[in-house]
């Protein structure tokens, strides 16, 4: 993943818990002298260290760190670096959710070598659509929950999940039934 990523967690990490509690999760992860660059690719397994070091020290749950962090991605490190673009996907999280093909399109002009999940989207009624996600990365089932909840948010919009399906081999499945209150 690209360091962006990273940098994501630390900036949830220090806007929530501060920059020792930070520092103290950087160490027992093993990463005390790294600085993390936006544009660097690092090895996945470098984020997952990060998330799982958290959980650790935080003493809350893996899950629980990865929606956070997925919420938190919305509704700072989109809203910061892709704010425009954000914006451009739609007037509403049914918009977007069926944008975002496009907008990781665009994102890949910025992050080239980004292994960006993919997304199909059935519209069931005017409030109502399945979101299918596919992704090579396993374990981020939890992430894109908080990614939900964080585009409920930005666009003050509500709304209920369902997770109807999740398959886990050498890639990851999972459906989600999202209905806009």
């Amino acid at each position: 993943m690209y360091g962006l990523v990273n940098q994501g967690i630390q900036g949830l990490i220090i806007d929530n818990y501060g920059a020792d509690i930070w520092e103290k999760i950087k160490e027992k992860a093993g990463f005390s002298n790294v600085t993390f660059l936006a544009s660097q690719l690092y090895d996945d397994s470098v984020t997952f260290t990060l998330a799982s070091t958290a959980s650790e020290i935080l003493g809350v749950s893996l899950e629980n760190v990865l929606k956070d962090f997925g919420k938190y991605w919305v509704l700072n490190i989109g809203k910061e670096k892709y704010g425009t673009l954000m914006k451009s996907g739609g007037d509403s999280i049914i918009q977007f959710l069926k944008n975002l093909p496009n907008f990781h399109s665009r994102v890949m002009l910025i992050y080239p070598k980004a292994e960006t999940p993919e997304f199909k989207v059935d519209i069931i009624s005017e409030n109502k659509i399945h979101l299918h996600y596919y992704s090579s990365r396993i374990g981020l089932t939890d992430f894109m929950f908080g990614l939900i909840d964080g585009l409920s948010i930005f666009f003050d919009a509500p709304c209920s999940v369902n997770h109807l399906k999740h398959t886990e081999t050498d890639t990851t499945y999972d459906l989600f039934e999202i209905t806009v209150q």
